[in-house]
């Protein structure tokens, strides 16, 4: 199969690479490739991809909240050129969103078949892309929503949480802001399975379980070695930031397991990201 994917040099992108090593797969990413350029169409049509794993995105919360006309830009009217090239190509698609699509306000854990309903300018653009990408697309798209992605190497969450530590000695971290870690490894895994299926549909993909900022964080310094750190639990309403977040969050993955695609646990996932850092 002829893959193509965006974002190559991203979280997922990378770890994507390393679980469709044998696929010949086509690496697009920024500044070389803009997927807000029209010329976008015609780029990766020319590379006649039978699959286009669409991971490019505009993926910090904050700025987007600070710029949304450029969150929508990149992350919805990006997302529509890339669907319109996988038209012309005939190629099928995987578009990657976010669990920012809903609001926070449920008691259970979302369901793929659950209504969005975006609150921050971040997932108002991923809702975007999702709406932009079906549109487009019709049957032949695997909308893959995920939460708190981290992977070695990147600005993310454990990185930003150990980099805090030995700076400052302490930490305060929100314990009413509620989601799945997930490991990108695992996520990419997740998708070269389901790429195999042709079951195309709605997918949640997170390692299982969920919990705080606090708790991940706490979690974080226990297997780093940082666990005689302090680390204070405070809510969202003391944590003065850009965007408006959901609070409770976490993604139910019903049509992934259904079809045998299940992701270990977080708890598992990050005692792997450690290990594999070594």
């Amino acid at each position: 199969m002829r893959v193509l994917i965006t974002g190559a040099t991203g979280q997922l992108g990378r770890a994507l690479q390393q679980v469709l090593p044998d696929v010949g797969a086509h690496i697009l990413d920024a500044p070389r490739f803009d997927i807000t350029d029209h010329t976008t169409v015609q780029k990766i049509s020319g590379l006649n991809p039978e699959l286009v794993i669409h991971c490019a995105a505009m993926t910090n919360v904050e700025s987007a909240a600070k710029d949304p006309d450029t969150a929508f830009q990149v992350n919805a009217f990006g997302t529509q050129n890339v669907a319109h090239a996988c038209i012309r190509c005939n190629a099928d698609m995987v578009y990657v969103s976010s669990n920012e699509v809903f609001d926070g306000a449920a008691d259970q854990p979302y369901a793929e078949d659950d209504p969005p309903n975006p609150i921050n300018p971040y997932g108002s653009s991923k809702r975007s892309g999702e709406q932009m990408a079906a549109h487009y697309l019709k049957e032949r798209l695997y909308v893959v929503r995920t939460a708190w992605v981290y992977n070695r190497g990147g600005n993310n969450f454990p990185a930003k949480i150990i980099a805090a530590a030995d700076k400052h000695g302490e930490l305060r971290v929100v314990t009413d802001e509620i989601s799945n870690p997930t490991y990108a490894p695992d996520l990419a895994q997740a998708i070269a399975e389901l790429i195999q299926t042709r079951a195309y549909g709605i997918y949640h993909f997170t390692n299982t379980g969920a919990c705080s900022r606090y708790d991940f964080a706490k979690e974080i310094l226990r297997l780093s070695g940082r666990e005689a750190i302090p680390i204070h639990p405070i809510t969202l309403a003391d944590f003065q930031r850009a965007s408006t977040v959901p609070p409770f969050a976490p993604l139910a993955n019903n049509n992934g397991a259904a079809l045998g695609i299940e992701l270990r646990s977080w708890h598992d996932a990050l005692k792997a990201y450690f290990e594999d850092d070594e």
